[in-house]
């Protein structure tokens, strides 16, 4: 008799782990096993919690997403204890998307599926249950690294989350589509900050992050990928001392064109 197939799921933290304390906060305190406890009526499969650790994912920093990361790696492998037909990440969804977008450059193509929840466990609606369940049928459907969560099963590139109080809590950009590239070094010792432009906006940040060592710099500018004059000149200063500057655009639809002198 074949066995049913094995899917490793990853528990992170986040909502979907969390519940309401005392003073009306939440904590991620519910374990990968808790959270299993939880689902109903499955396809035939066998699923095997990791426990890698208990934040919520506003806290999570680029050492963390590469630790999620490398659990899928050893999961997904041929190592004692690897081997899995799929993986599903149990994350939080403020930066849900970033962990998705670095899986998806590391494992193009694997059988991956993110998803977490907007409600915590203890809420009337809470959502974890049956996010969990759309995810584990859509990793053994394979189909590259995916979201499945509020009803929708989306491609991690161009992924957002557009409604902080929504169990339907994702949609994708205009004109996603995904790289050519794969992402093989880590990213854990890497430093890239985000700064965002705005009318009048000065040099201050930019040289704040050259200051603090940024090895990259991602401008989220104007219009099709407009700045002021001392944005262009910080830009300048910042290729002089080799950190690469990226521009992108507060603008969620469109190509970048440059159209100004």
């Amino acid at each position: 008799m074949i066995p049913a197939p094995l899917v490793a799921v990853i528990a992170t933290g986040g909502t979907i782990a969390s519940r309401k304390n005392p003073d009306g906060s939440s904590t991620p305190s519910l374990d990968g096993q808790a959270l299993l406890d939880r689902l109903g009526d499955l396809p035939p499969v066998r699923l095997r919690p990791v426990d890698l650790f208990a934040k919520d994912s506003s806290a999570l920093t680029l050492a963390d997403m590469q630790r999620i990361s490398d659990a899928v790696r050893a999961e997904l492998g041929t190592e004692p204890g690897g081997g899995a037909a799929g993986v599903v990440v149990l994350h939080g969804t403020d930066a849900m998307e970033e962990t998705a977008l670095l899986l998806a450059l590391q494992h193009p193509g694997a059988p991956v599926v993110l998803t977490g929840a907007q409600f915590t466990d203890d809420h009337p609606q809470a959502d974890g249950p049956a996010n969990m369940a759309a995810a584990i049928r859509a990793v053994l459907d394979g189909g590259g690294v995916r979201l499945a969560f509020g009803g929708r099963v989306l491609p991690a590139w161009g992924l957002v989350k557009f409604a902080t109080d929504s169990a339907d809590a994702f949609r994708l950009a205009a004109d996603a589509a995904a790289p050519d590239a794969a992402l093989t070094a880590p990213v854990g010792g890497i430093r890239v900050d985000l700064v965002a432009i705005h009318p009048g906006c000065d040099a201050t940040h930019i040289d704040a992050s050259l200051a603090a060592g940024a090895q990259g710099i991602v401008l989220a500018a104007l219009g099709s990928g407009n700045a002021t004059a001392a944005v262009t000149d910080a830009v300048a200063r910042c290729a002089a001392a080799g950190v690469p500057v990226v521009l992108s655009s507060r603008v969620p639809m469109g190509r970048l064109a440059a159209s100004y002198g």
